[in-house]
């Protein structure tokens, strides 16, 4: 399928590893010019490398911290008008409630809730003159079905659902739809993270947390950054203009819900 996006430009955040390398894949393979956004200069050109490598298209890169205003400003000035936008950063902290502090919480909504909302702010205008755009924000499962010791992460992330509930209904008509891509588990450093977490607290390996968690799954594996990054780039399709205001769940079964 073309899916009628190359020449098309996207500012993908997170982009170096996992899920958001993993968007940016396969957006460039479809013909997207796309500007990586990461942190670490070093991982950031090497990933730039490899998906030169595996594609034609135009490949920058921002070494930048995207939660703070002059990074979101070091990005936009690279690439200022975007027609896909794929906010994402890192998660905060597990822990127990009763141990943060109000800085810990600012912190997480900076990354996770305001940092998207201040680059929607900043690009969603110049799409809807343009006729045409794409956002999508890489939240977390946890937004369907919290996880206690992520409560930073629901909180924040939740706030940040809420709040594109309504503005997507204000953009679509213009062919700007706003999704969320909700994760479960998958193969990226931040799910290790959460095991080395649970292994410390429980006294168990980290090989034995994962072949649990694993184990629990109904897809009895975990997901792939391939397969995130492909439906991200459906999402961003001309085929996806009637989808909008959603939260996609790829979790491999693992909500348990009907709804």
């Amino acid at each position: 399928m073309d899916l009628g996006i190359r020449g098309k430009s996207a500012l993908v955040c997170g982009a170096s590893r996992g899920l958001g390398r993993g968007c940016a894949e396969a957006l460039a393979a479809e013909g997207v010019n796309v500007t990586l956004v990461a942190r670490n200069l070093e991982v950031l050109q090497a990933s730039a490398s490899e998906i030169r490598a595996v594609s034609d298209s135009m490949i920058t890169i921002v070494a930048c911290d995207i939660a703070t205003e002059e990074g979101r400003a070091q990005a936009l000035s690279v690439c200022p008008q975007p027609d896909i936008l794929v906010t994402n950063a890192a998660g905060p902290p597990t822990g127990d409630f009763r141990d943060w502090s109000r800085d810990d919480w600012i912190a997480a909504l900076d990354a996770n809730m305001l940092t998207p909302i201040e680059l929607i702010k900043a690009t969603v205008d110049g799409m809807m003159a343009r006729g045409f755009g794409r956002i999508i924000n890489i939240t977390s499962s946890a937004v369907k079905a919290p996880i206690d010791s992520l409560g930073l992460s629901n909180g924040a992330r939740s706030g940040l659902t809420g709040f594109v509930a309504g503005l997507a209904r204000k953009t679509v008509a213009r062919n700007v739809t706003i999704n969320n891509l909700l994760p479960g588990p998958f193969e990226t450093d931040r799910l290790t993270a959460i095991f080395s977490a649970a292994a410390a607290s429980s006294g168990r390996s980290v090989e034995e947390v994962s072949a649990a968690r694993r184990a629990a799954n109904p897809a009895k594996r975990f997901g792939t950054r391939q397969e995130f990054g492909a439906t991200c780039a459906f999402l961003c399709s001309v085929h996806a203009g009637y989808i909008n205001g959603q939260n996609i769940l790829l979790d491999g079964g693992g909500y348990p819900g009907t709804f």
